[in-house]
Parts: C-alpha cells; structure tokens; sequence
C-alpha cells in the first residue's frame, strides 16, 4: 500500500512541471491573438495620395516618420471637428494632401495600415 502511495506522489510531481511548462507556452499565444485583435491607429498630415494604388502617405505631427495608408471600398470616411461630437459623411475624394486624419485599421507584416476608418479633422471656424 505504501508503495503505491509512493508511485502515486512521484507521477504526480512528475507530472505537475510538465504540465506547467505546456499550459506557459499557450499563454503568449494567447496575449498575441489579444494584441492583434487591438485596432491600429496613425494620425498625421497626408503628405501625398495616390487614388491609383489607393493610398495615403501619412506623416506624423512633429516628426518625418511616415507610413502608408492603404484603404479600399469598405473604408468609412468621416470628418469632424477637432472637439466637437458631430461626425460628417464623407468619401476619399474630400481627403487632400495637407490634410490632417487619423487612421484605423490593421497593419501588415510590410508595415501597412489596411484602414477601416479614415477621420479627416476639421479646425474649427
């Protein structure tokens, strides 16, 4: 009967680091299918467009750091005034070079931010 007991107590402590060690793994799979799911947001100046490629070149405010906007016909466009809560309808050709946006999408593996939201920011009057 001892023995058995003793057999028993040595799997189970065989068996506990194991199982810790597979169950570790998972978890940074799992904080990586979080951080993906996280929308991705660039705001800057547009600093040049291409209705060809279907891109915005975005640069951010104080800096030369750029990145590629990239949208397509399921992209909302809006506009709203810096503070205010009314957002206005609007489609990509109200969108110039000088314009300030913010950009929310999903970025590529090269770095791209496929948007789904592209918010064109007003001044106010």
């Amino acid at each position: 009967m001892v023995k058995k007991q003793f057999i028993l107590l040595f799997t189970s402590l065989l068996a506990s680091p194991v199982s810790t060690a597979v169950f570790a793994q998972d978890a940074p799979t799992e904080a990586k299918a979080a951080k993906a799911m996280k929308p991705a947001r660039w705001e800057g100046i547009v600093v040049r467009s291409s209705k060809d490629e279907s891109t915005l070149t975005v640069r951010k405010v104080g800096s030369s750091l750029e990145k590629t906007v990239q949208y397509d016909s399921s992209t909302k466009w809006v506009s709203q005034e810096h503070g205010r809560k009314k957002v206005n309808d609007i489609d990509s050709s109200q969108v110039k070079d000088g314009d300030r946006v913010i950009t929310t999408g999903t970025w590529d593996k090269n770095g791209v931010l496929h948007a789904t939201l592209v918010s064109k920011r007003l001044t106010p009057l």
